[in-house]
């Protein structure tokens, strides 16, 4: 018996046309011009303002108001010394506190977060959807809301008017936890940890000593956001602090800016202060940056 078996062709469905040659590159060109065109307006956007503060305080207090916005002058250094020797120098004391405030709050915030997002990602506990839900609306709740309830308990245990006032609150970041939260969950694998219950290591030095270097990229990026956050914060010390000595650079500042109706002369001062405090966050940014490099540089080595 000879079986005979037939091959049907199946016609392939036409392809949806696409634009080659001159046209081709003429689309992509124009695309390519769009994007490039909405980055160089955001980036003026962004950077205007930076610039107008670096020009304006190269200028005396007489060349602020009469000269061009963008033109630059000479006398950056006469403004520095001006601002330095204000009230013997107690810029400087607010820049010290400003330091003191983000750098140990951020460290510490960092700590908690660390902890709490590893805690959520990692364990299995009653009230762990309930808390991570808690914590999420918690990062929609503006800073600003909480200043008040935070200043009355402070008040009622007597700590405002001090350090405490304002590095207290800034340890606990809602979104800070979120983020290492996040970042454990996708970095840290639960088979090494299984390992190392395994060899008998505890549960702490499981923390400190595989958890915390693989969500170090993630928990830099945390310090960094709440560094800033502190570093630009108005609101927290203004209702806070009394004593001028303990005041961050923005509410200094922004307590020479308003004797600079009665006193022109103070606007140059305040400007070159922006400028002075901008200083710090553009070196923390470029020191921090090479562990988000190295952290690229690792997933495309894996992959």
């Amino acid at each position: 018996m000879t079986t005979t078996t037939a091959s049907a062709t199946a016609t392939p469905l036409p392809s949806p046309r696409r634009a080659s040659g001159p046209r081709a590159g003429l689309q992509q060109g124009r695309s390519a011009w769009g994007g490039t065109a909405i980055l160089l307006v955001g980036a003026a956007y962004c950077l205007l303002p930076v610039v107008w503060v670096v020009m304006a305080s190269t200028k005396s207090a007489g060349q602020l108001f009469d000269s061009f916005t963008l033109a630059p002058s000479t006398h950056l250094w006469d403004n520095v010394l001006d601002l330095s020797a204000y009230r013997d120098g107690i810029f400087w004391r607010w820049m010290l506190n400003t330091a003191l405030y983000a750098g140990v709050g951020g460290i510490l915030s960092v700590l908690v977060s660390a902890m709490a997002g590893y805690g959520l990602a990692k364990y299995q506990f009653r009230g762990k959807a309930a808390a991570f839900n808690t914590i999420l609306a918690g990062v929609l709740v503006p800073g600003v809301v909480l200043a008040i309830p935070q200043y009355l308990l402070l008040a009622k245990v007597g700590m405002t008017n001090t350090y405490w006032a304002v590095l207290l609150p800034s340890i606990i970041s809602p979104y800070g936890i979120y983020l290492a939260r996040i970042y454990a969950a996708a970095a840290v694998p639960d088979d090494v940890l299984e390992a190392a219950r395994t060899d008998g290591a505890k549960e702490g030095r499981i923390f400190f000593s595989l958890a915390v270097p693989m969500m170090l990229p993630g928990l830099v990026t945390v310090f960094l956001f709440q560094f800033v956050a502190i570093w630009n914060n108005f609101m927290l010390p203004y209702i806070m602090l009394g004593n001028d000595k303990l005041f961050p650079l923005t509410v200094g500042l922004s307590g020479l800016l308003n004797q600079g109706a009665s006193q022109p002369s103070m606007y140059t001062s305040v400007i070159t202060g922006a400028l002075l405090s901008i200083i710090p966050l553009v070196a923390l940014f470029l020191t921090l940056q090479r562990f988000w490099q190295v952290d690229l540089a690792a997933g495309a080595v894996k992959a």
